[in-house]
């Protein structure tokens, strides 16, 4: 009987996952399943810029797989019942369930109200690409008719790539960042300063150290007394995890991430793994890694590494499990690069300005390229078995 292999979500992290596995498992002996919410893949590191009106290809998963022998199963997990290693599903169809033998967790994250009343009521995010659009269609409507005010709670990198990519695309809004504590308080002082000035010349209001107490239909209340008038108030003040891991009765942290050791395996249930926003992995340096999309690339790695070792008897390698920077967009034609040191601090260099937009640009690029080749570097024997021609042909001419 085949070993059966399931991946929850095809974002980053479930869809390297995936392929990579598919890559170095033999189809004979294996069978990988993914099942995902949606019908494609999110290019999530670029849903502010889908929001701020831009197109973002977000291909089939069906033809990202085809031919990789990844089974795709279009549904929603409902429930994970890890004593029977079963998922259950809603779909369509109305759903059921699918049987595993070893599980790979990689739902991801949502954003994250934190109890703020009005917030899932009348706020917008850009944690998901329904959420993303509704937000496009709102600004649409402002800019069509005599625009309106935009705020962006928030102060980490989502809520700062926000706010500069609307206020660079959509110069007719008036743009306003809420910042809980310091912006760029995770930054240099230089890169910090580069940002500021960049928030200057895009025309963005930036308020600090302003607790967010409430939102309403038509207003932001700040816990000092300051009432901001909003026309589309977007909320990317952090991320959640589902609580279906939780539910399932595997160990989690308060927060409900998966903890997991060094390869990926749960530690309440080994034949389960957990990788990307939903897992909790201390890295190298001894520190949690953080939600992002290097962390989902480092750990979805290890955990298919750990998955072919088990599975064949090989050396199971150890990924690197590290934090070394941010990478910050800052409209189309701005962008900061943050190294940091083994503490997580910020290094006193930085790279900004167009450079810095050119590097993010290639590591999105590279990200996507990864995704819909999945099976790049397959074995030529295998590649007559497991992979379309077309696609033979196509990684042929990519090597």
């Amino acid at each position: 009987m085949k070993h059966r292999i399931v991946v929850l979500g095809a974002g980053y992290a479930g869809a390297f996952a995936a392929g990579s596995l598919a890559r170095r498992l033999s189809p004979a002996d294996t069978e990988i399943t993914v099942v995902n919410a949606e019908p494609d893949f999110v290019q999530r590191m670029r849903l502010h810029q889908l929001a701020a009106g831009q197109e973002i290809q977000a291909p089939r998963l069906s033809d990202v797989f085809a031919g990789t022998g990844i089974r795709l199963r279009v549904a929603r997990v409902t429930a994970i019942d890890p004593e029977r290693r079963v998922v259950a599903v809603a779909d369509a169809d109305g759903g059921g369930e699918i049987g595993y033998d070893t599980l790979v967790h990689a739902l991801g994250s949502r954003a994250a109200d934190h109890g703020v009343p009005g917030v899932a009521e009348h706020a917008h995010d850009v944690a998901g690409r329904p959420s993303a659009l509704r937000l496009r269609e709102r600004l649409d409507d402002l800019e069509r008719g005599a625009g309106g005010n935009v705020v962006v709670v928030g102060e980490g990198l989502t809520g700062i790539e926000t706010a500069t990519e609307i206020a660079e695309s959509r110069p007719g809004l008036s743009v306003t960042l809420v910042a809980r504590g310091e912006l760029g308080a995770r930054l240099s002082d230089g890169a910090r300063d580069h940002l500021r000035r960049t928030c200057d010349r895009l025309g963005v209001t930036v308020v600090e150290h302003t607790p967010v107490e409430a939102v309403e239909a038509a207003r932001v209340l700040c816990a000092d007394g300051t009432v901001l008038a909003s026309d589309a108030t977007v909320w990317t003040a952090g991320f959640a995890v589902d609580p279906l891991a939780a539910a399932a009765g595997l160990e989690v942290t308060d927060s409900g991430r998966i903890v997991v050791d060094r390869l990926l395996r749960s530690v309440s249930h080994p034949d389960v793994y957990a990788i990307g926003d939903g897992a909790h992995v201390i890295g190298d340096n001894g520190r949690p890694l953080p939600m992002s999309c290097a962390t989902a690339g480092y750990t979805a790695q290890q955990a298919a590494g750990a998955i072919v070792g088990h599975l064949t008897g090989r050396k199971v390698p150890h990924t690197k499990l590290e934090y070394v920077g941010n990478h910050i967009s800052l409209g189309r034609r701005d962008g900061l690069l943050q190294m940091v040191d083994g503490e997580a601090r910020p290094k006193p260099k930085y790279l900004g300005g167009r450079k810095a937009a050119r590097v993010k640009a290639g590591i999105l690029a590279m990200a996507m390229w990864t995704i819909a080749h999945p099976t790049y570097g397959l074995p030529k024997r295998r590649l007559r078995t497991a992979v379309a021609p077309e696609a033979a042909t196509e990684q042929r001419l990519a090597a």
